[in-house]
């Protein structure tokens, strides 16, 4: 089975000692930058690298920006090749839990034409549930495995035509714009409710919504249990939503392009594909004061 969407804590378990594996902890905290890494050192899954949400899955922010502008594509691909990834390679990123972090880390490596790539379902939260194996102490990810990969991976570059598969995977502000104008996209914001609606705003400076956004939270994707629908369902919840838009006319958006991804991942593994990603998302859109806000619930 070829890991493209998720994967379960006992499939993991059974699969960690595959030498065409390779695991990354993206635990964050947005209130605490320094906070996943810190939990990273403290415990993780074993031989796990460490993928940091400000340095390795976003660019550094400016004026024009959101939050979290996507990596350089050669930057991306730089950190892959250091993380020893080949063609070959499978890839599961795990996160604390909800999977919001790790799918930003799934959906850039995809950008970048890896599709063997997957998110721990439930993530670390599922991995101790079911008893699995924690490293503790020093990262047992050597370096040595990384500066000398091996000649097969050597000879494989990674992610060759991620230009191309970035030119087709994400808009910009000015190409939202004139996407929703046209009326055939159908732009989804994955805040939750409240921010949404501009009742609160933790993060950016100006509450609310782009206006024709309708909003489906992310934490509809997961159960009571913190991990993903079942397929079938996650397929009829999201088959209601889009209320006979084709999924490839889904642009998903966010605060800043971060856990628009879950809803990205959750469209894939249910089954509907072609959406894609609006990268600045609203820390974006705001920079622009020319460009409308709406509150309120959806239209």
């Amino acid at each position: 089975m070829m890991l493209t969407t998720l994967i379960d804590a006992p499939t993991l378990a059974a699969r960690l000692g595959s030498a065409s594996l390779v695991v990354v902890d993206c635990r964050f905290d947005l209130a605490a930058p320094a906070a996943g890494r810190t939990a990273y050192l403290h415990s993780r899954i074993p031989r796990a690298a460490y993928a940091d949400l400000n340095v390795d899955l976003a660019a550094p922010p400016d004026t024009r920006t959101g939050r979290h502008p996507l990596p350089a594509a050669a930057d991306f691909a730089r950190l892959l090749r250091r993380l020893g990834v080949g063609s070959t390679t499978e890839l599961v990123a795990y996160d604390g839990g909800n999977g919001a972090f790790a799918a930003r880390f799934w959906w850039l490596a995809r950008w970048l034409g890896h599709s063997k790539v997957a998110v721990l379902d439930g993530g670390y939260a599922a991995w101790l549930a079911r008893g699995g194996a924690i490293e503790t102490g020093p990262p047992g990810y050597a370096e040595a495995r990384v500066a000398t990969p091996t000649a097969a991976r050597d000879a494989e570059p990674v992610a060759a035509h991620g230009a191309a598969a970035g030119a087709a995977a994400w808009l910009s502000s000015d190409e939202v714009t004139a996407a929703i104008g046209t009326g055939r996209a159908l732009l989804v914001d994955a805040r939750a409710p409240e921010r949404y609606a501009g009742m609160v705003e933790p993060l950016d400076t100006i509450a609310g919504h782009v206006p024709s956004a309708r909003n489906f939270p992310f934490s509809q994707n997961l159960g009571a249990d913190g991990r993903f629908l079942a397929k079938d369902a996650l397929r009829e919840r999201w088959l209601a939503f889009l209320d006979g838009f084709p999924a490839a006319a889904v642009i998903s958006m966010c605060g800043s392009g971060v856990t628009a991804c879950h809803n990205l991942l959750a469209l894939e593994h249910a089954g509907l594909h072609g959406a894609k990603l609006y990268a600045g998302s609203w820390s974006e859109w705001i920079r622009d004061p020319s460009r409308g806000v709406a509150t309120g619930s959806d239209p």
